[in-house]
């Protein structure tokens, strides 16, 4: 069969290439024709664009940006009529992909989404747009299932992704290029320029009371070294790429940017700080919007506050320190540490990437 495949962001990347794995395993024909990432380049899709030309970040960033991003939708549309694939795939990526997904479900294209948009945060009437041109929903959080069902819309939990590849590497003795004695703090600033810019001076702030520990930024493959010296100057940091995980296993504690790497830090048991601050105008329309009570997926699973967030204002040095000091406190760790063992239950076990690729390929046949 052929495959069309949409995802906009490196996690999007990471899971979308996992699933071709499984889809090729199942389908000996599967053919693949992406845009996306170098993940999923390696899978053996033919890819239409990177995702480092698709990342907006914010309110105010897409209004500046809408003319390249209206741009970048007409390409998508002209390309899926030009190849006409089997079946649409959206990861994640809502603003850009439910605009496809409508155009495709009006073409006559089978649409899939796999990971669904957090509709259960903010914009919940973009459900009903959902229920008209998705075919079907795989979830990979337990509450959206019954927050669908709430809708009378039936979806398919396949568990976490995430899963899978961390229990493969945790496993794993993994090399990491940074070569020191010291405990390691890492610091996962996110992907994008600006959030990057906002977040990572304050996160490098805290190396002159760490001296003692070596900070190592999770460089993102879309950002050259050159921007990241920027902030680091001539500060004892390393830079390191394609290496998160091997970081991640290595490091005491770590400092993050809300997103996918909340959890990939929590299920590689490492105690952490989640940090967010964004462009004043695009924050408070976002208090505005959004309907939940935390930023992190870790506390949105648990249903409680086990990471720290420190957002917006409360994201200064005094109160990372603070939390920082927390983390690496033996005793705070150890409620960490037991808090992460009931989110890995909750996840719902391995074999995310098999079960949705195996969901998949039945309905294909079933609607042949």
């Amino acid at each position: 069969m052929n495959y069309y495949i949409i995802a906009g962001e490196a996690s999007g990347d990471l899971h979308a290439s996992n699933l071709m794995k499984e889809l090729k395993r199942a389908d000996a024909d599967a053919q693949f024709r992406c845009w996306g990432g170098d993940l999923m380049k390696a899978q053996g899709a033919e890819l239409v664009k990177h995702y480092r030309d698709l990342a907006f970040m914010g309110f105010t960033e897409v209004l500046m940006n809408l003319r390249t991003i209206l741009g970048n939708i007409d390409v998508c549309k002209k390309d899926l009529l030009a190849h006409r694939p089997d079946v649409l795939i959206l990861v994640d990526y809502p603003g850009f992909n439910l605009r496809i997904a409508e155009f495709a479900k009006a073409q006559g294209i089978k649409v899939f989404y796999y990971i669904s948009p957090q509709v259960w945060a903010w914009k919940q009437s973009r459900v009903h747009k959902i229920k008209r041109v998705v075919d079907k929903m795989f979830v990979i959080l337990p509450f959206e299932k019954e927050f669908y069902e709430k809708f009378n819309y039936h979806v398919d939990f396949v568990g976490h992704p995430l899963l899978d590849a961390v229990s493969y590497f945790a496993t794993q003795s993994l090399t990491l290029s940074v070569t020191t004695e010291k405990p390691i703090i890492a610091i996962l600033p996110g992907s994008r320029k600006q959030e990057i810019s906002v977040m990572l001076p304050l996160m490098l702030s805290m190396q002159k009371y760490y001296p003692e520990h070596q900070f190592v930024i999770a460089g993102a493959p879309s950002q050259s070294k050159a921007f990241y010296k920027t902030f680091i100057q001539n500060a004892n940091v390393d830079i390191v790429y394609n290496e998160t995980y091997p970081l991640l296993q290595k490091a005491t504690a770590a400092l993050v940017t809300s997103g996918t790497a909340t959890l990939e830090t929590a299920l590689f048991g490492v105690p952490e700080v989640v940090c967010y601050k964004g462009g004043a105008i695009s924050y408070m329309i976002a208090r505005q919007l959004v309907k939940v009570k935390y930023i992190s997926l870790v506390n949105l699973i648990m249903d409680k506050e086990i990471v720290k967030e420190l957002i917006q204002n409360e994201l200064n040095e005094a109160n990372l320190k603070t939390e920082l000091d927390k983390l690496l406190n033996p005793a705070s760790r150890r409620q960490m540490l037991d808090n992460y063992t009931e989110l890995k239950t909750k996840l719902g076990g391995a074999g995310a990437s098999r079960n949705t690729a195996e969901l998949m390929i039945a309905e294909l046949k079933r609607t042949a």
